[in-house]
This record gives structure tokens, sequence and C-alpha cells, in this order.
């Protein structure tokens, strides 16, 4: 984990959360699903003016009522809990009652009207007959509302079907408006400015779109009584306005690593001219050379603090304003510059950055294999030997400091490619091994995939040894849960080959330009001439398994 003081913010307790529950109530049209939203009140302390789906706090109440509800075999307490207090907030908002009687049938609109809805709830459902159907009431999701804000919910989003010959009616002092809408145009007329919704309505909206009838969704959530997705989003500033993201979505790790309480206060833009404080001794400087192939630019950082020196990982292209400004962010005081490899775009800067130094620091990697291209040649002042250990220091000061990153040979992307662990503060540097947003190239000969997948399964064993949760790529941001996204990765090569062995025997006589359009029929085709040098790699692999014989 990263040592407190190294920490760019002071860290402070993030509120407490409230257990809430929030229903979906849907409903099938011809266009597709349809889904019951409503207005908050303009003076609500959480959300004013949003539209929402209707739910509020659980009380003890929605507990004491279990037997006053229908259940489904599977469905634990706490999630019946959940169910009524839905059915309850629902009831007391919008009118709408899953409820049903003796007989089967659903709770009428003279039902409701017979209840009242600020009266004790449960006990005017037994006094009516009506039996709570909380075995109608699904789990969707689950959400944890963000550590930034000072109102938080701890708060499962339900689903379930519209009651048949109800109508919503709005209590028209939490909500108003109550109006059906299909996920696709909420989704568009909040960007068009003219029916706002906040970042979790958002995030559920998108994800209700593939599913094309309430069963379907209903069956998908009943499947296992477990969440689709769990999440507890985290904010960063892009482009100067607040940005909100999901675990899965690319800029979560880095935001974890720079704000681990939560508070906003980490800007996402891409920088070329100056360098990001990722941590106290960490800066990351981007290089001025976008591409398809580079992504928003290679990542070069500085390990260290003033009084130790710095580290530079990766330089990057013989790029002199990229370099001037790397030399300027160490003060000069570079004592090592490190090559995770020898491709174009991470080693060449090496010799000019150590040119411009008054005390010439070495240049460490490993020596460009013969099988290199000759864009890729690269020697190193001194070879690192696996296991290695680079150390920085301070002296004189106390406590003294150190930064130690720790070698590991990781062939694979490259034959001369290696990993760097920060050892006191848990992060891996992966250089080109592991990317976020995207899956490396493996490009034989110098690029050998028996020998990248076994070097992920070097790095996932030191994520344990090392206590590893961040993985630092020398392409996109900082990437958090390491080991989970190490094991991802592994998984989606894992899944590639076996479609690729599929292709290849569904195609024993076809042409690489054949499989390549088959075993990559999931990304741009304009990504095929890249995609077909992993293709190789993968075949390569997948003879020498003994699965396909040429």
């Amino acid at each position: 984990m990263v040592r407190p003081s190294q920490l760019l913010y002071p860290q402070r307790e993030p509120a407490p959360t409230r257990p809430a529950a929030t229903v979906l109530l849907l409903r099938d049209s011809p266009q597709g699903i349809e889904v019951l939203m409503t207005r908050r009140s303009m003076t609500a302390s959480f959300a004013p003016g949003a539209y929402v789906f209707p739910g509020g706090g659980i009380d003890a109440a929605d507990s004491a009522a279990h037997a006053q509800s229908t259940r489904r075999a599977s469905q634990s307490d706490l999630h019946l809990t959940q169910a009524i207090a839905a059915i309850r907030e629902s009831f007391e908002e919008l009118g709408v009652l899953l409820a049903r009687h003796a007989d089967g049938s659903y709770a009428t609109t003279a039902d409701i009207a017979a209840l009242d809805r600020k009266a004790p709830f449960a006990a005017q459902c037994r006094d009516q007959g009506l039996v709570l159907a909380g075995d109608e009431v699904f789990v969707l999701a689950h959400w944890i509302t963000d550590r930034d804000l000072p109102r938080r919910f701890d708060v499962p989003f339900l689903v379930a079907r519209m009651p048949e010959g109800q109508e919503p009616v709005a209590d028209d002092a939490e909500q108003f408006e109550p109006c059906w809408v299909r996920p696709a145009d909420a989704l568009a007329r909040h960007e068009a400015g003219s029916f706002f919704i906040i970042f979790p309505t958002i995030r559920t909206l998108q994800r209700l779109q593939p599913f094309a009838t309430v069963d379907a969704l209903l069956q998908a959530c009943a499947a296992n009584e477990q969440p689709l997705w769990t999440s507890c989003p985290r904010a960063g500033f892009l482009e100067g306005a607040e940005a909100r993201y999901m675990e899965h979505e690319a800029p979560y790790g880095e935001l974890a690593l720079t704000s681990p309480d939560g508070q906003m206060v980490h800007t996402l833009d891409w920088q070329t001219t100056q360098p990001v404080a990722l941590l106290k001794n960490l800066m990351r400087l981007t290089a001025p050379n976008p591409g398809v192939m580079t992504g928003p630019g290679t990542n070069s950082y500085l390990v260290g603090d003033p009084h130790t020196g710095y580290i530079v990982i990766d330089p990057g292209p013989a790029d002199a304003d990229h370099l001037q400004r790397l030399w300027r962010a160490a003060g000069g005081d570079i004592r090592m510059i490190v090559c995770t490899h020898s491709h174009a775009d991470h080693s060449p800067g090496a010799q000019p950055l150590q040119a411009m130094c008054k005390l010439p620091p070495p240049i460490l990697g490993l020596p460009s294999a013969p099988t290199a291209r000759a864009a890729s040649q690269f020697t190193p002042d001194r070879t690192l030997s696996n296991q290695e250990l680079l150390t920085l220091s301070s002296t004189g000061l106390e406590p003294e400091m150190a930064h130690s990153l720790k070698v590991i040979h990781t062939p694979g992307h490259a034959a001369n490619h290696v990993c760097l662990v920060m050892l006191e503060d848990g992060i891996l540097f992966s250089g080109d091994h592991i990317l976020n947003g995207s899956t490396t190239v493996v490009d034989p000969p110098d690029g050998n995939m028996n020998a990248y997948i076994e070097s992920l399964d070097a790095l996932s064993a030191a994520c344990d040894e090392h206590n590893i949760h961040f993985i630092a790529p020398a392409h996109g941001y900082v990437i958090g849960e390491a080991k989970t996204a190490i094991a991802n990765l592994k998984a989606h090569r894992l899944k590639r080959e076996a479609k690729i062995v599929g292709v290849m025997q569904a195609q024993p006589d076809g042409s690489m330009d054949d499989w390549v359009k088959l075993a990559y029929d999931d990304v741009d085709p304009r990504i095929w001439p890249v995609a077909k040098r992993s293709l190789l790699a993968h075949v390569e692999r997948i003879q020498a398994q003994g699965l396909f014989n040429l």
C-alpha cells in the first residue's frame, strides 16, 4: 500500500452511509423497455431537481414486515427488507403498490385510495388483506454514494414490473411529474439539458439499454440473486469540469491512488507541458506522441524527491522539449535512467537526457535481442539483473526516506522487457506489458505470447509478495486493483486464443488475413493489421501446444 507520508493531500474520513432502497418500475412498450421516473423537489437535500427512480431510506418497520410479504426461496433477509422498503417508498411517493390479494390479483386503485400514504404502511396493507409482493422485486445493482459527497447512501437499485391497472400519482411533496421514459430517450434528453439526472442514474439507464423486454431483465437479475454490478464512484476534473467514474472505467485507479479518501482534487487532463504529481515521490510526464499505438502518449515517470534525487523510467522518444521538461522536473538531479524495453517510443530519449545532466546517470535496462527490429536497437550502460534492487535514499534527514525499485524480467511484448516494483508503495511500473484501455501488441519474433503469459503470472505473484495495488503503465492512466487487472488481462488473452483455435479449426486452409477477420471481428477493422501481429504470436503458441498443426 502507498505510504501515507507520500500522499499528496491530507486524508479525511468520508461521511457515513445510510441504508436506502430504490426501485425501477418497468413496463414493455413497442419501442422497448420504459422506466418510471419522477422529479425530486427543488428543496430536497440530495439531488434537488433531478429525475430519479422512487426510493428512500430503510427503516426498522421494513425488516419487521417480512411475514407480510411473499419471498423467493433464494431471497435473503437483507434483500427482502430492501424489497419491502422499495415497495413502501414507491407507494408513499407515487401511489404505486406492489401488493396482491389472497386470490393473486394486484391491488387496485380503490385499494390504494383506501390507504393513507403518511400512516404506517405494512399495518394498513394487512388490514386491507393485501400481501406485499416482495418476491417480484429483484436486485439490479448496488450503488454506494461517492466518497466526496456530504450525504451518502448504501443503496440497492431494485427492479420490478409495474402492477397492472395502476397509474402513478406523485405526492407533490418529495416527488413531482412522474413520467414513463425509454432509457435511451432519458439519456438523450439529459444530454440536451432538459432532463437532469445524476451519475448513478445515468449509468443505470445506460446498462438497461441492451435488454429488449422486462422479462429479459428480470431473468438476468433473478439468475443469481446478486447485483449485476456494484460501484462506489470516484470523481476528478476533466477539461475544467467534474467527471465521475465507475471501477471499470480507465481513470478510476488513478483517482484511487491520488485521493484514496475520494476528495475531488485530481485533474485528469493529459499533460505534455508539465509533470502530473501522482504522489509526493511520483510524477508522470507524457510525451507529445499520441497515436493509435501510443494512446495519449508515452508516459515517462520520475520516482524520488528533492532529497533523494530521481530515477527516470522510460524517457520516451528523443524529443528535445519533452526531455528538457523531464530534466527540469527533476531539478537536474537524475540518478538513474531505466528503459523498460527498447521500442522507439521508450528508449531513444535516454542518451540525450543523460547528456543533459551535470553528473551523467547510468542508463539501465536489457539490451535488445537479435530479434529486435532495426528501430528498436538499444544497449544500456549496465544490464539489469532479474530481482535486482535500485534504491534512492536521503542522507542527513530524520527519518531517512527511501524509494526502492525491484526489477522483474518480463519478456513477451519485447524480448528485453522489464517491469519495476516500487516496494515501499506497492506500485508496479508495467511499461508496455500492461496498458490501460487496450491490450499490448505481441509482435514475433521479438515478441512471444507464451513468454508474455508467463510474465503475467510472474507479475501476479509479485502482487502477492509485495502488496502491489496499483499499476503505472507506459500508456494510459494508473490502474487500480492490480492483481485483478492482471487476472482479467490473462483471461482476455486466453479467451482470444480459444477463439483463434476455433477459427483455425473451422478454416484450416485459411490465411492470416482470413483468420484475423474472424478472430478479431469484435474490433475495428482498422486495427486488424496490428491485431494480425498478436494473432501470429497466438498461432505460434497454439502450434507449440499441439492444438493445431499447419
